[in-house]
């Protein structure tokens, strides 16, 4: 029924499956990880076509997730060209994508007392295919603070402290190579300090007076993660989005901007 004409011949950006769910292992750089993403995977549909094939769609994501538990994918996007390159020999297409997100756990030292903690950052990946060539896009969203600089200088050295949240993604093509945790170190470092889910005295003592000594708008945020990753990544299309949770305030702030690399 799906190869026959539809009634509207008309054709069709993305057609697929969304909201998808699966365990996915990889292994980086020594480190072997483990996902449970949340899967968007799409292809073009033609006029002629009444539907797509969603059974074969899924079908690759299941067979090569099997593959995973013999011989681990190097990283996320890999497993994304795998699951295109394998959905390519079941269904026809000239465009296609597949977007892999979930959470990236680091484990971290804690910066006075040296305990180790888990960290977890939102990430996101997508491969798509048209043209003839692969491109993808890999996001990571970080957690930081900002420190307002003009109350501590009315003030006298008192001032404001929010939570904020940064993205910063980048657009490449698909043989750059990017690590995933340079990314969210490239974020991290340009907050006043970072943050931790387990802090002892002396820990929160040092990040106080960290925050304290390097106040930041979020404008400062945002044009500090674009210098940073504009040095560190080659060929990419870059954009960063910084949005501050204002503790005296009833709005929150934002700032966001995008350049080349």
């Amino acid at each position: 029924m799906q190869d026959n004409k539809p009634q509207v011949q008309e054709d069709l950006e993305r057609v697929g499956v969304t909201n998808l769910r699966t365990l996915v292992l990889t292994e980086w750089k020594g480190r072997k990880y483990t996902f449970t993403p949340k899967i968007e995977l799409t292809l073009d549909l033609d006029r002629k076509r009444r539907g797509a094939h969603m059974s074969r769609l899924v079908e690759s994501i299941t067979e090569t997730i099997e593959e995973e538990i013999v011989l681990r994918h190097g990283s996320l996007e890999e497993v994304g060209k795998s699951i295109l390159l394998r959905l390519e020999k079941k269904h026809p297409y000239n465009r296609a994508q597949i977007s892999l997100e979930t959470d990236l756990v680091i484990p971290r030292k804690t910066p006075k007392t040296g305990k180790t903690t888990m960290e977890s950052y939102g990430v996101f990946v997508e491969v798509s295919y048209a043209g003839g060539a692969y491109r993808k896009t890999l996001r990571v969203n970080v957690l930081g603070n900002t420190v307002c600089p003009h109350a501590m200088q009315q003030t006298g050295g008192r001032t404001h402290i929010q939570r904020a949240e940064s993205m910063l993604e980048l657009e490449t093509p698909y043989d750059n190579v990017i690590d995933l945790e340079d990314m969210v170190d490239c974020v991290e470092k340009a907050f006043p300090s970072e943050i931790y889910s387990l802090l002892k005295t002396e820990d929160e003592i040092y990040l106080v007076e960290k925050m304290f000594a390097n106040p930041k708008f979020v404008e400062d945020v945002t044009r500090g993660i674009i210098d940073a990753a504009r040095k560190k990544f080659r060929a990419c299309r870059i954009r960063v989005k910084t949005i501050s949770q204002e503790s005296i305030h009833r709005h929150d702030v934002i700032a966001e901007s995008s350049t080349e690399s």
